[in-house]
């Protein structure tokens, strides 16, 4: 039997919220990592598969970015192309840019937006400001927090560790995030650097997969968490629980649009 929604209906109205959202399968509807090599090299994406229990996934990521560049031959407009022909929904689109555009309003619930993805930079941005969810099209995220990425002049992606394998500031997360990055601590990190946890009286989490537990174990009572049917999150939520917010699983982009819409204060009926 699938879980059951554990969130109030309706949702409780706030003045002032922070929506978190996760990229790969929670903002977009496909994995990032995994897209491009699907697209261009599904040599490599076999390869990614038959490694990723073996290498840590960011360093993986990484060295087959390097064997997509130097074996495969393939540019930096190719893996540009791939990534704006990735799925990603209209209505998650719509239900942001409505939300977002809803905090410019007097009267309104002002929400701030983060991105924490395991993806990465380019990837991100890439993908975001094809969709017009970029400035100066659009301001949607006050912070996008990933695994930082550049263009080498010959074409080269080169992809890095948020916190890097030599650094002495691993973090000490025991839940089980990758090395790369603990989602829970950059969380709480951006809390301190915007006010504090009381400066928003609701916080959501938007996310799919089992890295996304942590910083959902972090939420309050008060608190939302938008869970993706099917994936690691709910898994891990089933298997070890522990979760304080009140849940609200979705399966489909056009789910999440209307809870945003509640997000923002609207009477949502069947």
């Amino acid at each position: 039997m699938a879980p059951v929604d554990t969130a109030p209906v309706p949702l409780p109205k706030v003045s002032k919220q922070l929506v978190v959202y996760d990229f790969d399968w929670s903002l977009a509807d496909q994995d990032t990592d995994r897209w491009v090599h699907e697209v261009l090299a599904p040599r490599l994406r076999r390869k990614l598969k038959a490694l990723k229990s073996e290498v840590q996934f960011t360093d993986l990521c990484a060295q087959l970015l390097v064997e997509l560049h130097e074996v495969e031959g393939k540019s930096r407009q190719e893996i540009e192309d791939a990534l704006k022909r990735m799925p990603f929904h209209p209505a998650m689109i719509k239900g942001v840019k409505d939300l977002k555009q809803k905090s410019k309003d007097e009267g309104q619930v002002q929400t701030t937006f983060l991105l924490l993805s395991n993806s990465n930079q380019v990837y991100i941005d890439t993908i975001l400001g094809h969709h017009g969810l970029l400035p100066p099209n659009f301001d949607l995220f006050t912070e996008i927090i990933t695994n930082p990425a550049t263009w080498t002049p010959e074409g080269l992606l080169k992809l890095e560790r948020r916190i890097p394998a030599d650094s002495p500031n691993q973090h000490s997360c025991s839940v089980g995030c990758s090395p790369n990055m603990c989602k829970g601590e950059e969380l709480e990190a951006f809390l301190e650097r915007h006010g504090g946890r009381s400066n928003f009286e609701r916080i959501v989490y938007v996310g799919d997969g089992g890295n996304d537990y942590c910083p959902v174990l972090r939420l309050a009572e008060k608190d939302l968490a938008l869970v993706r049917r099917y994936r690691g999150l709910e898994e891990k939520i089933t298997k070890v629980g522990n979760v304080k917010a009140g849940i609200r699983y979705w399966a489909g982009a056009w789910e999440v649009e209307g809870i945003l819409r509640e997000l923002g204060g609207e009477q949502i009926s069947d």
